[in-house]
């Protein structure tokens, strides 16, 4: 489209003008997905939906900073922790994970605020075996 919008005519006219001869010289004919729905249109609206969209398409994915890394990791180890089999495991499992939020809160991680402190080792057996 190299014609310019003549002096005088409202903008909305050219554009309207430009689409419609379009259609008719058959432009739009082959256009990818012509007749099907548009994907997602029942979401819920998302600023970054062209990102996110863009990284499913291509098959990449973005790695968290690695606060929020280690507030995944926490609430994993919490179910995991629910899920155990022993009252040792569960103890492993927090441990393990506070071993690693004690870290972080010594040498600080890049990323958002961590806004996490270590589990409390006998509550959370305590809230293993009440849910037993």
């Amino acid at each position: 489209m190299t014609e310019r919008k003549p002096p005088g005519m409202p903008f909305e006219s050219w554009v309207d003008r430009q689409i419609r001869e379009a259609e008719e010289r058959g432009e739009f004919d082959n256009l990818p997905g012509k007749g099907k729905p548009l994907p997602d249109l029942d979401r819920a609206y998302d600023d970054l939906w062209w990102v996110k969209q863009k990284l499913r398409s291509e098959g990449l994915s973005m790695p968290l900073p690695p606060t929020l890394a280690l507030r995944k990791d926490a609430e994993e180890s919490l179910a995991a922790a629910a899920e155990a089999r022993s009252e040792g495991e569960v103890r492993l499992i927090v441990n393990d994970i506070n071993d690693r939020i004690r870290e972080a809160i010594r040498t600080g991680l890049s990323g958002p605020p961590l806004n996490l402190m270590p589990y409390d080792v006998e509550r959370v057996v305590s809230d293993w075996r009440a849910n037993r």
